[in-house]
C-alpha cells in the first residue's frame, strides 16, 4: 500500500484523464464500464471506494447517513469492511437551519430506506440513531480506521462532528468529508452558511494534521503523527482560506 498522498494523487490523476471506470446505473447499483463521464455524485462515490479499497479500511463511521445511498455503495464495493457505524438523528431538528431538515415522518421513511438498502450487510452495520453528541460514546476511542462526515454542514455542526469523531479514529487513520465547498453560500441566505471549508482546515491545523482538498468538494484529514499540519490542495480551487471576502455584499446570495 502506498502512502496516503500517493494513493489520492494517483486517483486524482486517473480521474482527470478519465481512466476511472466506476459508474452507477439509474437504480443505484454499482456497475463498471469503460471510459465514461460521471456526475459529481458518482465521482464522489468512486473516489471513496477507491480510497477505502486501496487503504484496506476495515472499520468506519458515516456521520449523516440520510437515505443510505453512500453506505450501500461502500458496503457493496469494499469487501474488507467488517464494521460500519451509521450515525444520523433521522428526525427533525429545530436548531438545524438547512434545506435537508425534513419532518419526522419523512425521516422515518429515510431510515426505512437505509435499512432496506443496506440489509445485505446487516451483520456489518451498526445503526446509531441520534445526534453525534448523543451516540458517539458507543464507538471506542481509536476504534475505527476511517470516518466520513456528511452531516450538519453549519459551523456548529462541523465543529461538533470533527471534535467528537477525531478521537474515535486510530493513529494512522483518516477523516474524510463532503461539502468542502469553496463558497460558504451553498444555499440562499435564509439558511445557515456552509462552513465545512474553511473550518476543517482550521481544525487540521489545531490538531497538527495534514489535510487534503479533493475533487468534488471532498476533504481528507490524515491522522498521522509523522506529519505536521499542511494543507495540500489537489484541486487548485482553495487559494484563500480566510472568510472576509465571503461576506462581501456581491458574494452573498440573496434569499
Amino acid at each position: 500500500m502506498g502512502t496516503t498522498e500517493q494513493i489520492i494523487r494517483e486517483y486524482v490523476a486517473q480521474s482527470n484523464s478519465k481512466l476511472d471506470k466506476m459508474d452507477l446505473s439509474t437504480n443505484g447499483e454499482v456497475i463498471f464500464t469503460g471510459v465514461i463521464t460521471k456526475s459529481q455524485e458518482e465521482k464522489r462515490l468512486a473516489l471513496w471506494v477507491h480510497f477505502l479499497q486501496a487503504t484496506g479500511v476495515k472499520s468506519m463511521v458515516e456521520v449523516g447517513v440520510y437515505r443510505g445511498d453512500f453506505a450501500a455503495t461502500i458496503l457493496k464495493e469494499c469487501n474488507l469492511i467488517e464494521k460500519y457505524y451509521m450515525i444520523d438523528p433521522w428526525r427533525h431538528l429545530d436548531n438545524w437551519n438547512k434545506p435537508a431538515n425534513m419532518s419526522d415522518d419523512i425521516f422515518e421513511q429515510f431510515l426505512s430506506e437505509t435499512r432496506s438498502k443496506t440489509e445485505f450487510a446487516a451483520e456489518k452495520r451498526v445503526i446509531l440513531r441520534g445526534k453525534t453528541t448523543e451516540v458517539i460514546q458507543k464507538i471506542p476511542d481509536g476504534g475505527i480506521d476511517f470516518a466520513y462526515i456528511d452531516g450538519d454542514h453549519t459551523l456548529r455542526g462541523i465543529a461538533i462532528d470533527l471534535i467528537n469523531v477525531f478521537p474515535k479514529v486510530r493513529a494512522g487513520g483518516w477523516v474524510g468529508g463532503d461539502d468542502f465547498t469553496r463558497t460558504i453560500w451553498e444555499h440562499p441566505t435564509k439558511f445557515e452558511p456552509t462552513l465545512v471549508f474553511p473550518f476543517a482546515v482550521y481544525f487540521a491545523e489545531a490538531v497538527d494534521a495534514r489535510i487534503y482538498a479533493l475533487p468534488n468538494a471532498q476533504f481528507l484529514i490524515e491522522k498521522n503523527s509523522t506529519h505536521s499540519f499542511e494543507f495540500i490542495d489537489l484541486t487548485g480551487y482553495y487559494n484563500d482560506i480566510s472568510l472576509r471576502d465571503q461576506f462581501c455584499p456581491d458574494k452573498i446570495l440573496k434569499p
